[in-house]
């Protein structure tokens, strides 16, 4: 039997500064709650400031820089602030989309980490009134040596595809990569993207004093309590306390949630609408307080946490309030559509309650078994939580790499069989195996099998969307400016590449302790990259998270921005994918190659070594360039593309012959190189250098394609052929053959390497 009377004393006990400590608010924070509620807090109170101003919720550290990103384009119809950002698509139809991590969770228990940090993005979407139509995820892991490093691997795709594929939504994109400095931190960021018609977008925005506040979904257990605080701090070795932390989910309860909010939205019984995500009940209920009234004011809200549906007995309004439980939503109703609401939500065997009521008070008061728990203003817990201007200092960037002082490769065919075979080149084939990619019929092209960007129809219409997701953590490394705009020019190249109009990103802000003035450096100049990339580009930020304190014992993850792009496809039959390459078609290189190797795959793999500068990005020419290849898949003069990036050409080269099962003669003539020193000439960075703005073209009109191109100012040249002989060749000026590689053998080592590594036993 439960004791009320020691529950409701424990949570009305005042709190003191050790308190706040243990629950990650520091001396200065503790003095603005103080002095913000004019006493002490008890336990719920403290507790809800807790997440609140947590970094994963407040964004403390990372908001007045995040403001440096452009917001609105002609497309955007919501920016940030929302669950999920939302383009218009034409048609009266919307995209809806938005990425996240899931990092510490996916650590701590990889299969329940990765599943729910799915579950939870795909609320962020269906929250606003979309269908989810697509699933993204961009995965982080440590070297493959790692003790652990397999297994995080097998739970992380494991939950992934448990749930996706369950709760039926296609898992379209992603990229999975390898380094030591994941060793004890890896990354799982999520993204998915929906469709609304512009009419039917719903918002957390907007509710008014005097309706009901109405929960939703499964109910409330002890899962996820402070996983939104356990986000916001560093990793020990070893470290295993956290287990409880990590949130269960059921993919078929979110199916069956999908499906009965999609169905009352039809209605017109809602006002306002958030999904539980992190820190649960408390901040979908003072996100909808902060951000409602009529002009956007602030309303109160009144709760009796009794009337919360629970699955677990005894449990206190601090558990309550910061359980990260999944399937959760919070509506405000219309008062007279109470009962309809209901009869939608018992139709889906789904709990429905009515908690409480808006207020026009400004104030969050909660109750428990008839006692007032909980009397604090919620304007503190949001805009008003802590705004750090962290000090920061300027990041060391590297000198460039002068590639003259190490020897050439005796055999080009082994480097490239080895930057083809290298745990981030090769085939993540046994990864995206594991994922449904075609359930709901409408995926196109998928980008996992080394497409530029996944294509998902628009239901019923010849349009789609292109999708990807872009970063080059060792350009980040080398140089933060320029690898921040590397990562929005690459997910620009990339839409582009399948004959997509880039129309918005969202992101994931990958770093470690902002409390470091080095951390913080990375952190404010990636920001400043990106956010010029993306002015340059038209190419807005709608939607995002920042996920920081990605450590363990001091050491820092490397800088990792991710960038979820999506474009609008108008025609499907005007499109260009990796598998088009026919026979006897002429390659074509866009974009000048000076033969950059700084921070390049090259340099790591080969000359094992990180070292050098990363390529620097020339936005005009990104820009001038895409939309050059655009036009040409526009106008049908392409039979393949595939934008140059890890490995330079030869890769591009090797990974269109593979996806096309065609065979290819690359040419190495001095006439068609364009070092600004033709005498430096070398067949590496010919064939290995990672500049920027390029993009390889397969098409059987070359003449037409370079007219064009001069006509536009954009550097082209003839660098090859396809061929039906099964093999990738490379011959120099000097008629010397370089590389005889047989496609064969290419395949098996690209597609070998994962699933013999993942065999293995430790």
């Amino acid at each position: 039997m439960t004791d009320t009377s020691a529950i409701i004393a424990a949570m009305q006990a005042e709190q003191t500064e050790t308190d706040a400590s243990e629950h990650g608010i520091n001396a200065e924070e503790w003095h603005r709650l103080v002095t913000r509620l004019n006493r002490k807090p008890n336990l719920v109170e403290l507790g809800i400031y807790s997440v609140m101003w947590s970094e994963h919720c407040s964004y403390k550290s990372s908001r007045r820089h995040l403001s440096k990103f452009p917001t609105k384009n002609k497309h955007v119809i919501q920016g940030p602030g929302e669950n999920a950002g939302v383009i218009d698509i034409g048609d009266g139809q919307a995209a809806i989309f938005k990425m996240e991590s899931h990092n510490h969770p996916s650590y701590i228990e990889p299969y329940q980490g990765a599943a729910t940090g799915v579950g939870g993005i795909l609320r962020d979407v269906f929250t606003m009134g979309a269908r989810p139509i697509a699933l993204v995820n961009a995965l982080r892991f440590g070297d493959p040596s790692h003790p652990k490093t397999r297994s995080l691997v097998a739970g992380v795709v494991a939950g992934i595809g448990g749930y996706g594929n369950c709760v039926g939504v296609p898992t379209v994109a992603g990229e999975t990569e390898f380094h030591s400095g994941y060793n004890g931190n890896i990354l799982v960021n999520a993204m998915a993207v929906g469709l609304a018609d512009q009419d039917k977008i719903f918002y957390a925005r907007g509710a008014t004093p005097g309706n009901p506040i109405f929960y939703v979904g499964s109910k409330t257990g002890r899962d996820g309590i402070h996983g939104a605080t356990m986000a916001s701090a560093e990793f020990s070795e070893g470290d295993e306390d956290n287990r409880p932390t990590v949130q269960v989910g059921d993919p078929f309860t979110e199916k069956l949630l999908i499906e009965a909010c999609l169905e009352l939205m039809a209605t017109d019984a809602i006002q306002a609408i958030q999904d539980m995500g992190a820190a649960g009940l408390t901040s979908s209920s003072v996100e909808m307080a902060d951000s409602g009234g009529e002009n956007g004011e602030g309303i109160g809200v009144e709760m009796d946490l009794d009337k919360v549906p629970q699955r677990e007995t005894g449990m206190s309004a601090y558990e309550i309030m910061l359980s990260e439980s999944q399937e959760r939503m919070l509506m405000v109703l219309y008062p007279d559509k109470i009962d309809l609401a209901k009869k939608v939500f018992e139709k889906y065997d789904l709990d429905a309650e009515v908690i409480g009521m808006t207020t026009d008070t400004g104030r969050m008061v909660l109750k428990q078994f008839g006692e007032v728990v909980c009397d604090i203003p919620v304007a503190p817990l949001a805009e008003d939580a802590p705004n750090y201007d962290r000090p920061w200092v300027e990041p060391k960037t590297r000198a460039p790499l002068d590639i003259s002082k190490y020897p050439e490769p005796e055999d080009y065919g082994e480097v490239l069989l080895k930057l083809m075979s290298c745990p981030d080149m090769a085939s993540k084939r046994w990864i995206w195996e594991q994922y449904d990619r075609h359930v709901m019929g409408d995926t196109v092209d998928s980008s996992q099998s080394m497409g530029n960007a996944a294509i998902v129809r628009i239901h019923g219409t010849n349009k789609a969307l292109a999708i990807t997701s872009d970063c080059t953590p060792r350009y980040v490394a080398a140089n933060p400016y320029e690898g921040g705009k590397q990562a929005v020019a690459e997910a620009y190249r990339n839409l582009s590449a399948v004959g997509a109009k880039p129309n918005a990103i969202t992101d994931n802000l990958n770093f470690g302790n902002p409390e470091k003035p080095e951390t913080m450096g990375y952190i404010v100049k990636a920001i400043e990259g990106m956010a010029e990339a993306c002015k340059a580009l038209d190419f807005p930020v709608v939607s995002g998270n920042v996920s920081l304190y990605n450590e363990t014992d001091g050491i820092a993850i490397p800088p990792t921005p991710v960038v979820g792009g999506v474009g609008l496809i108008e025609d499907l039959d005007k499109v260009a994918t990796l598998k088009g390459a026919q026979p006897g078609d002429v390659l074509v290189l866009i974009g000048e190659t000076k033969g950059h190797l700084g921070a390049s795959l090259y340099a790591r793999e080969i000359l094992d070594r990180e070292i050098g500068s990363p390529p620097t990005i020339n936005l005009d020419v990104e820009r001038k360039n895409a939309d050059f290849v655009r036009e040409l898949i526009e106008n049908q003069l392409i039979n393949a593309a595939h934008d140059l990036s890890d490995g330079g050409l030869a890769c591009a080269v090797a990974e269109l012959a593979l996806a096309s099962n065609s065979g290819v003669h690359l040419h190495g003539d001095q006439d068609l190189s364009f070092n600004e020193d033709p005498a430096s000439y070398s067949e590496v960075w010919h064939l290995f250098s990672e500049d920027s703005a390029r993009t390889l073209i397969s098409t059987a009109q070359p003449e037409e394609v370079l007219k064009l191109a001069e006509s536009h100012g954009v550097f082209a040249c003839f660098v090859g052929i396809t061929q039906l002989d099964p093999v990738i060749s490379f011959r120099n000026g000097a008629d010397e053959d370089k590389i005889n590689l047989p496609l064969a053998r290419l395949r098996e080592a690209h597609e070998g390497w994962l699933p013999n590594y993942m065999s293995k036993v430790d």
